[in-house]
């Protein structure tokens, strides 16, 4: 299979990207396995962190081209025409799924770049929160040096992950940068030799699942709702719209338009209403008794992640 996923004892997942004939790039097919593979680790509770890592000379370096837009359009128009939304597996979703693009996976991923990431990978790398790299890793969004345009949310996360001016010199002039230039950027959280490559991320990891597993997943949720807090304010306003709309033309009575209003207003919550949900939920959970009782103890916790 060329999307692998292993789990250790330790509650860490490993996803390689396993198509070095085609520089670790993806077709439908490969798309639709690397979707289900952070599917598949999203669903598992007994899955803390994931670590992503490619092949050969590549980390991951998106779309196929000479196969995945051929194939996409067939797809497109039979999706379209027989009026699914899935077909033998396939989903019109399953790329910016596996490229993690706006959607709410709140536990810790970290990348292990292990050469080219270009493209859909620069895409996947801004949904990912732990960054290593070896020397010989290269980053690119080189849309533009083709006419092209970066669509798979690099555009969006960038400017709000590393300083803007940057951001804007890695998206405007388009060029191909080595991994020194891009922890200077901000990139990076660290540049290591090849051979340490996977034991870093794992030491990463390590760190990572030595802390209660529901208290790192909200604090990463309270982070990313407050970095993408107009996405969420976006969603809830144009919901709202959209079943005023149809309520109005239906000739609804007043009542049912003060429930869509009440709905709204209960939705609409700043970063730092949501931390304090967030905050009141992990202190109702039996790892935050555990922790105190640890620490009294002088004992390493036992984390039950409920």
């Amino acid at each position: 299979m060329p999307i692998h996923y292993a789990q250790d004892s330790e509650h860490v997942v490993l996803i390689t990207i396993d198509r070095p004939e085609a520089r670790n790039s993806a077709d439908m097919e490969h798309f639709k396995l690397l979707r289900e593979a952070w599917e598949r680790f999203a669903a598992d509770d007994q899955a803390w962190v994931a670590i992503v890592t490619g092949v050969g000379d590549a980390f991951f370096t998106g779309a196929d081209l000479k196969r995945y837009v051929p194939e996409i359009t067939r797809f497109q128009k039979q999706i379209a025409e027989e009026g699914l939304t899935e077909l033998h597996g396939y989903r019109l979703d399953d790329g910016t799924r596996a490229v993690l693009r706006n959607w709410p996976l709140y536990k810790p991923v970290i990348a292990a770049v292990n050469g080219y990431c270009t493209a859909g990978g620069m895409e996947m790398l801004g949904g990912t929160d732990i960054r290593i790299a070896c020397p010989e890793a290269r980053f690119a969004v080189m849309e533009p040096k083709r006419g092209l345009f970066a669509g798979g949310g690099t555009t969006v996360r960038l400017p709000r992950q590393i300083p803007w001016p940057q951001a804007m010199e890695f998206l405007l002039c388009a060029d191909l940068i080595d991994a020194a230039r891009a922890y200077e950027m901000g990139l990076l959280n660290a540049v290591v030799p090849r051979e340490r490559l996977l034991d870093t991320a794992r030491e990463y990891a390590q760190r990572i699942v030595a802390n209660a597993p529901l208290a790192v997943q909200a604090t990463k949720q309270s982070a990313l709702q407050g970095l993408y807090h107009d996405e969420d304010t976006t969603r809830a306003l144009r919901d709202a719209v959209t079943g005023l709309r149809d309520l109005v033309a239906a000739g609804a009575p007043p009542g049912q338009v003060v429930e869509v209003l009440d709905a709204l207003a209960k939705e609409l919550r700043t970063p730092f209403e949501k931390e304090s949900r967030l905050s009141s939920r992990i202190f109702r959970t039996e790892d935050a008794r555990e922790g105190p009782a640890a620490f009294a103890e002088k004992r390493a916790p036992v984390w039950k992640a409920r």
